[in-house]
């Protein structure tokens, strides 16, 4: 089918990445072009005596991440399975992984993007993790992890380390000296607020700009920062990415007036020059050329050496229909072609263990995915500096990224016209332009049924 054929040129470049697969515990950044002929690896096969070999794929993230994964994998002290880690680019991670599924060259262990799950479960390429964890086990992590990694059969295909906070990064002697009032989870900026915060921050002649809304992650389109980081305020609005009821469609959802309100203001924060939709650095907030960081966890040890007491953790605002938020983040999973099942599953569970959850969320500021360890961290606790991310998530305002196999064309289409309509392109024309290719891969796909 349509959704299943998958980009070949990424497959020329993910069997080459496999082929120069670096040795046990030492990932080696992958190459970014093929070679002109290609080699196709083997898959990892048992010995008929020793050590089984797990090849675990993982994306290169940012690098505090990638070291507390090295960290991690260096206690692994089990003779009798070898971890062979390959590190691949995180920008196309996805397709990546999807032409080595066609190929047949997938690890045993994977980790990716949440809401990728579903696709990769209706393509066959995982298997259900839930004859490897104890009830206890999985009682321990977070409902959105166990939502997250749930297919709509029930099963669970994926568990992951962290849930990802999104919220607003504030300086509050900035916003003491524009009178804005700083808000709380039980009394969020409404959308007039915000805007009225936004134009206040920005007369500042301390700042540059009010707000960072990271589009340096997003140069060019499709980017899934963009999907994460600005569709809640879609869903604040009141419309969407797809109708959730069916999922059958995006029709009026996401081209339909409140979209279209949306989309019309993010717009002008970039024409009034609120924010820069071109920004090429990450640091107008961490310089204070910014007042304001629209941006998720992955921040916090950065914000928290370059800003000092001077930092806040703000709320998301309100925009009509409650506040709302992101959540959802890099996950594992253990593929279909995996030839040792129990040795990849034991691995999982080590990597899922608290103290290797507490490495990785110490390095990256993100909300354990274990209860006991989010319960046991002073940052997530009241009065913590982190203690936004958790609060939003149990006040209901997370909203998972859509649940279908659909998902890789609904960001493809949504980030795409949020970069066009950023550089000043018609909010209606880009969102019909998006919903049409939506529309168009649900068809072609008899809906994923």
């Amino acid at each position: 089918m349509y959704g299943k054929k998958w980009i070949l040129l990424g497959l020329l470049v993910v069997l080459t990445l496999v082929a120069s697969a670096c040795r046990a515990m030492t990932p080696t950044p992958a190459p970014t072009t093929a070679p002109a002929q290609p080699t196709p690896p083997q898959p990892t096969a048992a010995p008929s005596e020793g050590p089984v070999t797990i090849d675990v794929w993982f994306h290169s993230g940012r690098g505090g991440e990638r070291d507390a994964l090295m960290k991690i994998v260096q206690r692994w002290t089990d003779p009798n399975i070898r971890l062979n880690l390959v590190e691949l680019p995180e920008g196309d991670y996805n397709q990546q992984v999807q032409a080595a599924a066609v190929a047949g060259q997938l690890p045993c262990l994977l980790d990716f993007d949440g809401p990728f799950v579903y696709n990769y479960v209706w393509g066959g390429y995982l298997i259900p993790l839930d004859t490897y964890f104890t009830g206890d086990e999985l009682a321990d992590f977070l409902p959105s992890i166990i939502a997250q990694g749930t297919y709509r059969d029930g099963r669970l295909y994926s568990l992951g380390q962290f849930d990802s906070g999104l919220a607003i990064w504030a300086r509050k002697s900035y916003l003491e000296k524009a009178g804005v009032r700083i808000p709380t989870i039980e009394k969020p900026w409404t959308g007039e607020e915000f805007n009225a915060a936004l134009e206040a921050l920005a007369a500042l002649p301390e700042t540059e700009y009010a707000i960072d809304l990271k589009m340096n992650y997003a140069p060019s389109a499709p980017s899934e920062w963009l999907t994460y980081g600005f569709s809640p305020v879609l869903q604040s609005f009141g419309a969407d990415l797809i109708d959730r009821q069916t999922y059958r469609t995006a029709e009026g959802v996401l081209n339909g007036p409140q979209a279209v309100a949306a989309m019309t203001m993010i717009q002008g924060w970039f024409q009034k020059g609120y924010a820069n939709p071109r920004a090429a650095t990450d640091d107008c907030f961490t310089s204070g050329k910014c007042a304001l960081a629209w941006v998720g966890h992955w921040t916090a040890n950065d914000h928290i050496q370059a800003v000092g007491d001077d930092l806040l953790l703000l709320p998301m605002p309100d925009f009509g229909t409650g506040p709302k938020t992101g959540m959802g983040s890099w996950n594992w999973g253990i593929t279909s072609a995996c030839k040792h099942p129990e040795a990849a599953a034991k691995v999982l569970k080590f990597i899922l263990e608290p103290e290797n959850i507490k490495t990785m969320t110490d390095a990256n500021g993100a909300i354990p995915a274990r209860i006991s360890v989010f319960e046991a961290d002073k940052r997530f606790a009241p009065g913590g500096l982190l203690h936004t991310f958790v609060a939003q998530l149990k006040a209901g305002w997370g909203v998972p990224r859509p649940i279908t196999a659909a998902y890789p064309t609904i960001t493809a289409a949504f980030s795409t016209a949020f970069r066009n309509i950023a550089d000043g392109a018609d909010v209606q024309t880009e969102l019909d332009k998006a919903v049409d290719k939506i529309e168009a891969d649900l068809k072609a796909n008899n809906y994923y049924q």
